[in-house]
């Protein structure tokens, strides 16, 4: 199974991978934020060096950060993320990490009815605000 949790992540890089800067910037994060998620353990594997030592992050690197982005956006805590990672460069853990996404998802659906449901109740808020406005004399 692909290790890359947003298969669809394409981006042209080219063979010598790009600068931590340019690779943070592409997928939306600072590179505070990069850094962070390294020293967590939250990425696959230790981003290649340049013979400068510098960090050089390839295409697969961007899909899997892409999908860390996309994780945190839907509010997977980073021990849930550095979980996932975990199983992620185990074989034969597919199980688990789809047992992990499920319940992420499961998780994500109820914040949404929640939402909903705040929603529909402002709806009716700004519905009442303009019925009484709407009746008023200017």
């Amino acid at each position: 199974m692909d290790e890359v949790i947003l298969p669809d992540v394409s981006v042209e890089v080219p063979p010598e991978g790009l600068p931590i800067g340019e690779a943070a910037a592409r997928c939306g994060l600072s590179v505070d934020t990069l850094r962070y998620y390294e020293r967590e353990g939250l990425t696959l594997h230790p981003a290649p060096r340049s013979a400068s030592g510098r960090r050089r992050y390839g295409a697969g690197d961007l899909a899997w950060l892409a999908g860390l982005v996309m994780l945190r956006e839907t509010g997977m805590p980073i021990a849930d993320i550095r979980r996932y990672a975990g199983l992620a460069r185990r074989r034969g853990t597919d199980a688990e990490r789809l047992q992990l996404l499920e319940q992420h998802r499961r998780e994500v659906i109820a914040r949404m009815e929640q939402t909903r449901r705040h929603l529909a109740a402002i709806d009716r808020k700004i519905a009442a605000y303009q019925s009484v406005i709407g009746t008023r004399e200017p």
